[in-house]
């Protein structure tokens, strides 16, 4: 994301300009707006002209529009972004009031306007504008028959390929059609890599299966990389990471992400830092279930005791549709900080961020124990709905 412009100030207005130039952004994008924010970006109209004959055709033009945000729509795999909202800016062809739902593009610039802008809005955009945010990290997470291929960025898991294909088992006397359908689906991988992957920003390729797949796969590729000559599989060797996985399933992502002999390879990547947190807190919870709560109104009376040493809290909880409940969450994040403790905002795209939301979405590991805060008569479950 390119940062165009700035002209606001924290708990004040103002308005930032900004490109997004990669899917990614999209994704910061939609985390940014709100409902009852001023968007002003590129976008086409559909207009109804009329000839001198009296005959009436329509073309597709070019304006630029200013609207207020009214509903936001975010399909996260195509990581494409739509915002419907009313025209609150004269225009030749989009009369004042009128409903126009604009798709943002890449490389395209767009221009938000806030009433205010809280600091949660504000490192949104810092992380978003901070060129070093790539995506560093892929995995190829796969068991006989299947593979996801996905690269795991600072705020989201994107599934960039799913392999399937159907290896018949090996019969007695014969494995040949098992070996050439698993020969098969490894080039199937192998492709999904090369097409996928860009080697010149990803640092570290995991690939994790149950058995030896993982084994197997990587002798192939490698034998494969030799025989065709493949300079870039052969000069990236080294950052292929075998791991084991339950399963080829993504969900197995986290398992993953948490093995320790990964953990210190990824040391620097956001999602190996948000699991590894993810896995002090159920420690926690297991061995000292006083230094460790979940649910807002459990966390905010923690916070009251100023006893918060770090806090997880989830994205999603900073989309809400009320401004109230939305300031409820920045303000927490703001206590904690300002007490000392430190804040991890988990992205909902990442399988840690999932595992959170089943917890209320924020959870804290605390500076010392707090005995009678888990006998709250408040239910944390219902402030959330």
């Amino acid at each position: 994301m390119k940062l165009l412009s700035k002209a606001i100030e924290k708990d004040n207005g103002g308005q930032v300009t900004l490109m997004p130039e990669e899917p990614e952004d999209m994704w910061h994008t939609y985390n940014l707006l709100q409902v009852g924010d001023s968007l002003r970006a590129s976008t086409f109209r559909k207009v109804l002209t009329e000839s001198s004959t009296g005959s009436v055709g329509s073309n597709r033009v070019r304006t630029t529009l200013t609207i207020s945000v009214e509903a936001i729509d975010f399909d996260t795999q195509a990581c494409q972004l739509r915002v419907k909202g009313t025209n609150i800016q004269e225009n030749e062809y989009v009369k004042m009031g009128a409903y126009h739902t604009i798709e943002l593009e890449l490389n395209r610039k767009f221009t938000l306007a806030k009433k205010v802008w809280d600091s949660v809005v504000l490192e949104r955009i810092e992380q978003a504008c901070d060129p070093a945010q790539q995506a560093d990290l892929a995995a190829v997470i796969m068991q006989e028959g299947l593979a996801n291929i996905v690269l795991v960025t600072p705020a989201m898991t994107l599934l960039r390929a799913k392999v399937e294909v159907t290896i018949p088992r090996k019969r007695r006397g014969n494995c040949s059609q098992h070996d050439k359908a698993l020969e098969r689906f490894f080039e199937a991988v192998m492709q999904g890599i090369l097409r996928h992957i860009s080697f010149d920003i990803v640092k570290c390729v995991l690939v994790a299966s149950p058995g030896f797949v993982k084994d197997q796969f990587c002798t192939y590729l490698f034998g494969q990389a030799v025989k065709t000559d493949n300079k870039i599989l052969l000069e990236n060797r080294s950052k292929f990471v075998q791991v084991h996985s339950s399963s080829g399933h993504k969900y197995s992502l986290k398992e993953v992400l948490s093995d320790p002999t990964v953990t210190s390879r990824l040391a620097d990547t956001k999602a190996a830092g948000e699991v590894k947190v993810l896995e002090d807190f159920y420690k926690m919870l297991q061995q000292e279930p006083d230094r460790a709560f979940y649910g807002v109104a459990h966390v905010e009376k923690a916070n009251e005791a100023m006893a918060i040493d770090v806090l997880l809290i989830s994205d999603e909880l900073f989309r809400h549709q009320e401004v109230a409940t939305r300031s409820r969450y920045v303000k927490l994040v703001d206590n904690v900080r300002d007490n000392g403790g430190t804040v991890r905002i988990f992205s909902s795209l990442h399988v840690s961020g999932e595992q959170l939301n089943q917890l209320s979405g924020v959870a804290a590991i605390l500076r010392f124990p707090i005995a009678d805060l888990s006998d709250a008569e408040e239910d944390s479950s219902s402030d959330e709905e």
